[in-house]
Order: C-alpha cells, then sequence, then structure tokens
C-alpha cells in the first residue's frame, strides 16, 4: 500500500466527518469551538459563509452531519450539531457591516433567477458582490420558497426566515415577487447573459383510488395544503384528519391539523415504521403531541355512504425482504381496516414541474421529463441555462439546494467571464500545528463520556393552541456551551513525521482505541486485517506513512481515532503533532 498523501485536500476533509457528510460542506467544529468560547458572531459567520442560512437550518437541517459524527461512536447520541448553529443564530450580534460589500459600478452581466428557494438564494449571495445584476422572479410574496410555503412556523417562525432572506435580498438584487413566469422562452428574449432556474419540486404527488372523484372536495394535496395554511388562506381544519405518507411533509401536515383544531389526527404510511422516510426526531415530535402513526396499511380507496365521505379503507401488509435488502409489501389478508376522516392530506411525496419550458430551447429532458443537468456545473444542455436545488434531481433538502448554488454559482461566474465551467476551483486549505508549549494545545481535546443535552420544549398545550408558536426553545448559552463540548475536535488531525520516528511504540501504547499499529508493509486488504485493532470500516481510510529503518509503516486507522492528541503528548521525538484542518470550498469569483 502507498504512503498516505495528506498533502491532497481531499484525505483530512473525509477524515472530519460530519463536515465531509455536509452537502455544503460547513466546518463544523470550527464553529463548535467559537461557540464554546461564547464567539456566537465569528460562529454565526462560518455557517453563513457555508450553508447561508444558519438561523433556518438550525432549526430545520436534515442533519446529514450528525449520523457522521465521531461522538456517536463512542456514545449513543452524536453531537447535536444542528441545534448549536441555532446556538450561534440566536446568539450573535447584529451582522450587517460583517456581510460582502456590493458594487456600485456593475461588471455588465445580467442574472435570471427563477425562484426565490435556497437555491436562487445562494447564487444570488455568491453573485451580488460580483458586482452581477440579478433579477429574481417568483410567484410568492415574498422569498424563501419552499422555506416559507411548507416548514411550518412553529418549526420556523417567520421573523428568523424573513431576516436571513433579507440578508441576501439587500444586496442591491431586484425581486420581483406575486409573478409566475410561464415562459422560459420570454425570459432568455431580455438578454439575460445567464439563467438559473431554483423552482424546486412544486407539484405533489396524489393517488388516484377508488372514490377520488366523489372525495375530492376532502382531499387535499399535503404541500399546497401547507402552503394555504402558511399564507393564511387556511385557518381551520374538521376534526378527524387522515395523513397519508411517511415522510417530513406528513409529520408537518399532521402537527399542523392538531393546531388547526384537528382532535382525531392520525397518519398512516405503507412502510414499517422504521422504513419511513421523515426523520427520526420528526416522528418522536409527532408521536410527542399524541399523534399516532398506522405503518404497514396501504390505502386502498375511499368510503362514501349515499354520496357522503366516511374515511377510508387500508391492507394490511408486511414487510418481507430479499437476500439484498430489498423490501416486498405482502397482504397479511386480513379484513381491510377502515378509518374515519374528514378530510385526507395526500403527503406521499413532489414532482418536478417544467411546463412553462419550452422544449425548443436546447434544453434536453430524460424520460422522467426532468432536465439533463451536469451533476459537477448544474449547467444544462443550453449553456445559458444552470438548474439547481430540487429543480435540478428532484426533492432533497435546504442544504442540498445550497451546495448547489454555491456550485452553479461558480458555474455562472465562469461561463460569464467566457471560462470552461469545468474548470473547478480548488478548496481553501489550511494545515497549522497546535502546539502552545511543550504541554498544552490551543484547543480543549478531554474525550470522556458526556451525554447529549436535551433541547427543551415549551409546554404542549400552549404550541398546539398557537400554529405560529415555536416548540423548540433552543439551547439557552449555558447549555449550549457543555454541548459544545462534547465535540472532539475531528478537524485537528493527527500528522505524522517518519523522519522524527525512533519506533519506540510509545503512541501504540497509549492510544485509547488502538488505532496505531507499526507493521511490515503489505497491500491494503491484507493490512487491514493484521492491526492492533482490525480496521473493518472500508468507507474510512487508513493513515499509512512511508518505510520506516526497521522496514515497518505505522498505520493509523481513521475510523477509531479520537483526535485526543495523547499520541502526539506522549511522542519523545515529536514525531506526531495535532495540526489543525481547516477546509473552505471556494465560492464563485475566489
Amino acid at each position: 500500500m502507498k504512503p498516505t498523501d495528506i498533502q491532497d485536500p481531499e484525505y483530512f476533509h473525509k477524515v472530519v466527518d460530519c463536515q465531509y457528510a455536509c452537502p455544503a460542506h460547513t466546518p463544523v467544529p470550527e464553529y463548535i469551538r467559537l461557540i464554546a468560547a461564547e464567539r456566537y458572531t465569528d460562529a454565526y459567520m462560518v455557517n453563513w459563509q457555508s450553508n447561508v442560512f444558519p438561523g433556518v437550518l438550525g432549526r430545520t437541517c436534515d442533519r446529514p452531519c450528525e449520523p457522521a459524527c465521531r461522538r456517536g461512536r463512542i456514545e449513543d447520541e452524536p453531537v447535536a450539531i444542528c441545534r448549536l448553529k441555532r446556538v450561534a443564530a440566536d446568539n450573535k450580534d447584529d451582522i450587517t457591516h460583517l456581510l460582502p460589500q456590493i458594487p456600485s459600478e456593475k461588471n455588465g452581466k445580467r442574472i435570471a433567477l427563477i425562484g426565490a428557494g435556497p437555491a436562487s438564494l445562494t447564487v444570488a449571495r455568491d453573485l451580488a458582490p460580483l458586482g452581477y445584476s440579478i433579477d429574481v422572479y417568483d410567484n410568492q410574496f415574498a422569498g424563501g420558497g419552499m422555506m416559507r410555503s411548507q416548514i411550518p412556523s412553529f418549526r420556523l417562525p417567520e421573523e428568523v426566515l424573513n431576516e436571513e432572506v433579507n440578508y441576501i435580498l439587500d444586496m442591491d438584487i431586484n425581486a420581483t415577487f406575486d409573478i409566475q413566469v410561464d415562459s422560459l422562452k420570454e425570459v432568455l428574449a431580455k438578454g439575460y447573459d445567464a439563467v438559473f432556474v431554483g423552482t424546486g419540486a412544486p407539484k405533489g404527488k396524489g393517488l388516484n383510488l377508488p372514490g377520488l372523484e366523489e372525495a375530492a372536495e376532502h382531499v387535499h394535496l399535503g404541500i399546497d395544503w401547507l402552503a394555504s395554511v402558511a399564507f393564511e388562506h387556511t385557518h381551520e381544519i374538521q376534526q378527524k384528519v387522515l395523513v397519508l405518507g411517511g415522510g417530513n411533509t406528513a409529520m408537518d401536515c399532521c402537527r399542523t391539523s392538531m393546531r388547526l383544531g384537528g382532535k382525531d389526527v392520525r397518519v398512516v404510511v405503507r412502510s414499517p415504521f422504521e422504513d419511513m422516510k421523515a426523520s427520526p426526531w420528526e416522528k418522536e415530535d409527532a408521536m410527542h403531541e399524541g399523534i399516532p402513526i398506522y405503518n404497514n396499511h396501504v390505502p386502498k380507496e375511499f368510503v362514501l355512504e349515499d354520496g357522503e365521505f366516511k374515511g377510508m379503507h387500508f391492507e394490511k401488509v408486511e414487510a418481507v425482504y430479499d437476500e439484498n435488502g430489498k423490501r416486498k409489501l405482502v397482504p397479511t389478508d386480513e379484513p381491510l381496516v377502515f378509518m374515519e376522516a374528514d378530510v385526507v392530506l395526500m403527503a406521499i411525496g413532489q414532482e418536478n414541474s417544467f411546463p412553462w419550458i419550452e422544449r425548443d430551447l436546447n434544453i434536453d429532458f430524460d424520460k422522467w421529463d426532468m432536465p439533463v443537468v451536469d451533476p459537477v456545473t448544474f449547467q444544462s444542455t443550453n449553456e445559458k441555462v444552470f438548474f439547481g436545488g430540487d429543480a435540478a434531481f428532484g426533492p432533497e433538502n435546504v442544504i442540498t439546494a445550497v451546495a448547489h448554488g454555491h456550485q452553479a454559482a461558480i458555474s455562472i461566474d465562469l461561463y460569464c467571464r467566457g471560462e470552461a465551467v469545468s474548470d473547478r476551483p480548488a478548496p481553501g486549505v489550511t494545515l497549522a500545528s497546535q502546539k502552545m508549549g511543550v504541554h498544552e494545545w490551543s484547543y480543549d481535546n478531554a474525550v470522556e463520556n458526556d451525554p447529549r443535552y436535551i433541547v427543551p420544549l415549551a409546554p404542549l398545550e400552549k404550541t398546539l393552541a398557537d400554529r405560529k408558536m415555536e416548540v423548540e426553545l433552543g439551547f439557552d448559552r449555558a447549555t449550549g456551551f457543555k454541548e459544545a463540548e462534547r465535540c472532539l475536535n475531528c478537524d485537528v488531525q493527527t500528522v505524522f513525521e517518519e523522519t522524527r520516528c525512533i519506533e519506540c511504540d510509545a503512541c501504540v501504547d497509549i492510544c485509547p482505541t488502538d488505532c496505531i499499529t507499526f507493521t511490515v508493509k503489505s497491500e491494503e486488504d491484507d493490512l487491514r486485517t493484521r492491526l492492533t485493532a482490525p480496521a473493518r470500516n472500508l468507507s474510512q481510510d487508513l493513515y499509512v506513512s512511508d518505510v520506516l529503518p526497521t522496514s515497518r509503516v505505522m498505520v493509523k486507522d481513521e475510523n477509531v481515532c479520537l483526535h485526543c492528541g495523547l499520541c502526539a503528548e506522549r511522542c519523545p521525538t515529536s514525531a506526531w503533532d495535532m495540526q489543525k484542518f481547516l477546509y473552505n470550498v471556494t465560492k464563485a469569483g475566489l
């Protein structure tokens, strides 16, 4: 096996599991340390540079970083990364003086953004400081896209959303709201140098079951109903509500129903409970509010008696998995289950819809009627038109849309400057020693058992009576500090220097996870089996040194290293050093 090339910026990036898992690659340990130091504004700005909406995402993110968190490998729960983001947002000072300066003299290039959701706003945020003239078109009354129309106020207060959306719209952005773009050809005819499509996945999926036509006035698509509530068109709901679906939209529908008058609100999903697409915490929140979830029930028909809607029939099934883990739902042959209902909300998925894009614009569409989009550059087959967010590859989440926006902004900037959009700029990387003295580090590296702290909730009787009252209260500063201290500083890397090593094995003796081994060089498959503790997680790399004087190599399993620094503290020759690795994804113009 060849020695590890730690000069490759992606090597240590992959070791910072939380940052690597984040679609926007937010420097998670960096901002958590700033929170622990009570530097909330600085922590907020680290987030703002990467994920653009720290206050929004600190409440609503799907948290792909947390399953990757190294703390979760030694305890039941990872660091509350998402909720710490909110700590920074809730406690920051005024940041307006820290925002980029917008040139009064523009660069002569005009960009159209269709849709004002997280992807489009990210493009605007990245391009406006470069002097681009930016026009935004959206069919809602204000910016935010699905963050405004589909995330209920009890999860995301309107003032938080408005604040972070306006940080961007105030960058001399020309935003036109309450306008429906019906023709991309007309937009292109206005002479824009590039067009970004960030219209999301606005079409809800429905079920064409027997009885639907007769029961139509009692059946609503979940995302349309949530938007109707958000825009103050719907203020109440009848008492018996069935919510079909097992994703986060279904959880938002059922919890909103409880606040609008629903008394018997049920979620019915065809899959097993553990296979539901909703985030675990979303399911927990719904059940905390007394909402039952009926899993393994397949909707079969709408039931009417004498023309009056009564409810629905469901078929009970069980999940059977083959040797490849593929699931099949098999009927149990029990009698159909009848559930009463006044209203049915269908939250079974979303689809893209592009009837407004003419098919003679040199934009290719695939068999699912999705635009053909380059997954790296986000450019369509019409070189002037770019896509991002849910509009590019289908429904995802806010943080993925932000990541798309950053990359699309780079492409638009390159395209407008006449450069190849495939020439992606390298990330910004620094690697600096954290040694302050012989026995002192510039970061807190204590490793101990430390259970995750619980986010307090507002009283249930109050939140269910007011759909705009935020349920989660967030960590206070003291609890935020304690939760921040759970971070293992995975971005402070163990860096090994062969020429200093005397092969005394002191680092091996002191390592608490047995992740360091000195052994004979061999191929990776064999090497993984001959370590002090076998390295079975193939998704994490081995750190392998060059050949040492005894013909052995140092091998460290990155999977179980806790970055505690004991190896560097113990080493008599300083062959080991703890060096902070800071990785920043390059933005447009940099």
